[in-house]
């Protein structure tokens, strides 16, 4: 009886189907893994000698095979020390379910000193059948339990310039020996040098010999233009490593990457290309240097120079430059290039390129964020970036700034324009928007706030993507002597109205109708039926309509189990349905109530501003003040937080320009302070920790901002004008003092913005600087 079709196949065809996966082959059918590595022509090691300026780097070096001392084992054709004793592995596992009527295909392996090599048999003279040389860009991935639940096996894969070996063994222990061994041989490996880090060496050696350097780059292609594509990196990089956020390898990258560099030259709008470049230097910070070393290459010696597609190169290097810091290395030659540049083509638009980037590299700091599309086309036409910069109120000013200005520099620009210099107060730039605000740090670039905003404008979830700059006080030492016609006073009472508005102040509701009674006169003088009145929620809190339904019981019903009814009817279509349109009639009625809410309280408020006749802005403005310095925490900066101790509940901590406050949420009135007098220290436990001293008691609170709570004791204690001693700062469990020389805190007599930066941390919901 014959066999079946596939059985016979599969018994007389075992042989050539191995050969055609092209796994197994004979040296002659496939190249040997060696042979194949000695002709790359990318790699040298660094131990390799040159001769002369000449790039003789064509292999990675290898060591020759010497006598080997008595005990140490051979591989079967017994030329190779072997570093590990060798072993039968699978180099490949066909199929997720192992098959007992086919006996897996093994291997004899053996590890030596310089490569991984499999033989068909374990005997002396078995033949060889593949070679993987191993250098120190090799690298090894340790076994994962997935592959052993999908397979069986436990798999150890080894990555090289041109061959990935995956190995396979039913054996944990082994597969873990495997590693080490493969592991220890790889860092035992001379680093290696690629023929553009060699070229480095020479040109820094040379750059006083004119001719020398001429012969390294008339010799030496790649240094200079190439409109052909790149097919391996300039500097070395791991084989087959895959970078992280679903980049490729950086090997792959980094060719990719030149790819785009040549794509600029015909591009119609370059900045797109250019932030996308960008970007992605920013996620994968080893490829800066191949990226810097890429676009020296491109503008060395080009077909066009000052052409159109050479000057992309020359502005996607400016970009670079006032992003990334190359390293050392990189950077020397970048600078002799920007040298070389600037004396053969003196008076050029590419010479004009190269100062710029030589003045930025002087400036650049780590970036968070890549240039926006508008820094990018200011950086294009090596100009300043415009930026505009809000004032509580309607006003606003315009800065130029560049990649390297910080928030301090803007804040005294603007502390220096406004006439501000004289105020004992402080001054910090805001990130707000319609519902959030948090300052920024003294050191912040501002063209990364600006690239945040821009990223934040761009998401379509987000609801609350309107931010902006925003000058403004951050602490307030004195608000009583500042001079009703000065612009501090018009900001003082702007900021004022901006807290009554977000709800930070707690006060009576006839309180809140008085003050924009008084918001309306400082605006429009005397009542007139003519005169604009702005919308409620310009004039009155809307926290406070929404105090005024639930006491009159009109709120939005709220039962504990509507919740739970919701989750289980929204699987179902028709009740579904039905509740979703009972949830919308539900906000319509609730809109409906806040209007007519609204135009209650509106009619209140005009009532009270007809009693306000003959009263002036400047006097209707300091009336506002009043009743605003009535509420005691008025001037402090409030920061949402947990108590640690007794008390269950988080609390305000309120760090004034005399003394530091606890509040209950909702309530006006502190109920425990403590004057800087009685303070004997304060420090920073650890990232989330403040602690505070008064006499015998210590205050421990848990709040995301704690730098910021430091830095405004800091700033208050050293401009109090008593002459009393500031209270020391300790440390808590090794952790940093508020004042300490490398925390970056302002100089008493600065006035400027928090040195922190705490928008790095998210704020609790509500604790926003007030």
């Amino acid at each position: 009886m014959p066999f079946p079709g596939g059985l016979w196949w599969l018994l007389c065809c075992r042989q050539g189907f191995t050969l055609l996966r092209r796994d197994y082959g004979e040296p002659d059918k496939e190249p040997d893994g060696e042979a194949e590595e000695e002709s790359s022509f990318e790699l040298r090691s660094k131990g390799a000698q040159v001769g002369g300026p000449l790039p003789l780097m064509t292999w990675p070096w290898r060591p020759p095979s010497l006598g080997h001392p008595s005990g140490v084992a051979l591989g079967p054709g017994g030329t190779h020390p072997v570093s590990v004793p060798p072993g039968w592995l699978q180099r490949e596992v066909r199929g997720g379910v192992k098959g007992p009527w086919i006996r897996p295909r093994k291997y004899w392996f053996v590890l030596t000193q310089d490569s991984l090599d499999y033989y068909s048999g374990s005997e002396v003279g078995a033949r060889r059948l593949g070679t993987l040389v191993l250098t120190s860009l090799c690298s090894v991935l340790w076994p994962d339990k997935q592959t052993y639940k999908e397979t069986g096996y436990w798999g150890v894969t080894v990555l090289g310039r041109k061959h990935c070996y995956r190995l396979y063994t039913e054996h944990l222990n082994e597969a873990v020996h495997w590693v080490c061994a493969v592991q220890k041989v790889i860092r035992g490996k001379a680093p290696v040098q690629t023929p553009t880090q060699l070229l480095m060496r020479d040109i820094e050696e040379n750059r006083g010999s004119p001719a020398i350097l001429e012969q390294i780059y008339r010799c030496n292609p790649v240094l200079r233009y190439t409109s052909s594509p790149l097919y391996a990196p300039l500097l070395p990089f791991p084989y087959g490593t895959p970078s992280p956020r679903g980049y490729m390898s950086l090997r792959d990258e980094a060719v990719k990457l030149f790819n785009s560099l040549q794509q600029l030259e015909s591009e119609r709008d370059p900045v797109p290309l250019i932030q996308g470049v960008l970007q992605t230097c920013l996620d994968l910070q080893p490829l800066v240097d191949e990226i810097y070393c890429q676009l020296v290459k491109q503008t060395t010696a080009p077909p066009a120079p000052g052409g159109p597609g050479n000057l992309r190169y020359w502005q996607l290097l400016t970009c670079m430059s006032c992003t990334f810091l190359p390293s050392p290395p990189v950077l020397r030659y970048l600078r002799f290039h920007l040298g070389r540049t600037e004396s053969e083509c003196p008076g050029s638009e590419m010479a004009e390129y190269g100062r710029f980037v030589g003045a930025a590299l002087d400036k650049t700091q780590a970036r968070e964020c890549v240039p926006s599309l508008g820094e990018i086309v200011a950086l294009l036409q090596r100009q300043d970036l415009l930026c505009t910069v809000h004032c509580p109120g309607t006003a606003a000013c315009t800065v130029a700034i560049s990649s390297h200005t910080t928030a301090e520099e803007v804040a005294r620009e603007l502390v220096a324009r406004l006439g501000l210099s004289q105020s004992p107060n402080v001054f910090a730039l805001y990130e707000q928007s319609r519902q959030h605000e948090r300052p920024v740090g003294r050191a912040t670039l501002v063209a990364d706030v600006l690239t945040r905003f821009e990223n934040l404008a761009g998401e379509e979830t987000t609801q609350d993507s309107t931010w902006r700059l925003c000058f403004k006080h951050y602490g307030f030492l004195d608000t009583e002597n500042v001079p009703r016609d000065s612009v501090e006073f018009a900001l003082l009472f702007e900021q004022a109205h901006e807290m009554v508005i977000r709800g930070y102040v707690p006060t009576p509701e006839e309180t809140l109708q008085s003050l924009a009674a008084l918001r309306l006169q400082s605006l429009n003088s005397d009542f007139s039926t003519h005169a604009p009145v702005p919308r409620p929620e310009e004039l009155f809190p809307v926290h406070a309509l929404h105090a005024r339904l639930r006491a009159a019981g009109q709120g939005p019903p709220r039962c504990p189990g509507a919740r739970l009814r919701a989750g289980l009817l929204a699987g179902a279509l028709p009740w579904g349905h039905s509740l979703a349109k009972q949830q919308a009639e539900q906000d319509q009625k609730l809109r409906g109530r806040l209007r007519e809410e609204g135009a209650t309280v509106m009619a209140a408020i005009v009532d009270r501003w007809k009693l306000l006749r003959g009263m002036g802005r400047a006097e209707a403005m300091a009336a506002y003040l009043a009743l605003v310095r009535e509420w005691p925490g008025f001037g402090e900066v409030h920061f949402l937080g947990d108590p640690e101790g007794s008390c269950p509940q988080r609390l305000w901590l309120g760090v004034g320009a005399k003394a530091v406050s606890l509040y209950k949420p909702g309530e006006a009135e502190p109920f425990d302070s403590f004057c800087y007098s009685c303070i004997s220290s304060f420090g920073v436990s650890d990232s989330s920790t403040f602690q505070l001293s008064v006499g015998d008691r210590d205050l421990l609170f848990q709040c995301s901002r704690v730098d910021e709570i430091a830095q405004l004791l800091h700033t208050y204690l050293t401009s109090l004008g008593t002459g009393q001693t500031p209270p020391r700062e300790e440390l808590a469990d090794g952790g940093r003092p508020g004042n300490s020389p490398d925390s970056g805190l302002p100089h008493p007599q600065q006035r400027l913005c928090p040195a922190a930066e705490p928008w790095r941390r998210q704020p609790s919901a509500g604790s926003f600087p007030i």
